[in-house]
């Protein structure tokens, strides 16, 4: 009697199980369809106006509902394979549409501007003929056209993640990496800096960067005001390495010894 019990209540579970997996895939199906018709369709050209037009209206919303996480991994997984074919306009729309289905990890974000950021200059850059062919001037106009869309998408970002550190270092990144523009990069950096759960290299990063601007008495002080906030017993702060940096800049100032810091 109980094995039956337990056969007959086994076989109901499975049965459940079963079906909420069938029902599922369907929805998905209905979900997936016509936002990959439209992947399919677009040129290389390819530059939604809307991403969720692609998905239907309001269907992040009111048809995805616990299921948003799941298809959102799944268009991930679909991103990377298209990543890997060099695909950019699959590759741009798809990265889109894993944000546009559920925007509240961060990693897409972040992982979908440095495929958009980094990759795509190259991949056009081999279409053009390589980079021992193609001029500078191009390599440059590719690198400018490639960082504005992934700064855009990151912009978008705010939206959802509006006090996050990460996405301010990775605007950072772009604009010191990919468009050497050390200005704005370290105004990005300062602000990421400025947030209590930032890593603590974005401050360090800040200050190296004025120096580099050969705006060393800013970065005087600057390091000045950091080093007492560091926790001298976390490595990753790297509290010497900041005291280090604050000896060198007196040296480089030539400030005399009544005027030292004096941790």
């Amino acid at each position: 009697m109980t094995l039956a019990f337990f056969s007959s209540r086994s076989l109901r579970t499975g049965v459940v199980v079963v079906t909420s997996l069938v029902l599922a895939g369907l929805g998905l199906r209905v979900v997936e369809a016509p936002a990959w018709e439209v992947v399919r369709s677009r040129q290389p050209s390819l530059r939604l106006e809307s991403v969720k037009d692609a998905l239907g209206q309001g269907v992040t919303v009111g048809l995805l509902g616990g299921f948003r996480a799941i298809l959102a991994d799944l268009f991930w997984i679909r991103t990377n394979y298209v990543w890997e074919k060099y695909d950019l306009p699959a590759t741009q729309t798809s990265i889109k549409l894993v944000t546009a289905i559920d925007p509240r990890s961060p990693y897409f974000w972040l992982n979908g501007s440095r495929m958009i950021a980094y990759d795509m200059p190259n991949w056009r850059i081999d279409k053009a003929g390589g980079y021992d062919k193609v001029p500078d001037s191009v390599k440059r106009h590719f690198d400018e056209e490639q960082s504005a869309v992934a700064i855009r998408y990151l912009n978008e970002a705010f939206g959802f993640h509006p006090d996050s550190p990460m996405i301010r270092l990775e605007i950072a990144n772009i604009y010191l990496n990919r468009l050497k523009d050390t200005e704005t990069a370290a105004t990005y950096y300062r602000r990421a800096a400025e947030h209590p759960d930032a890593p603590y290299y974005a401050a360090r990063i800040y200050a190296e960067l004025l120096r580099k601007m050969n705006r060393n008495a800013e970065a005087y002080d600057y390091l000045k005001q950091l080093y007492p906030k560091l926790p001298k017993e976390d490595l990753q702060a790297s509290a010497q390495t900041v005291l280090g940096r604050i000896h060198e800049l007196e040296d480089e100032l030539s400030l005399p010894a009544d005027q030292r810091f004096k941790p």
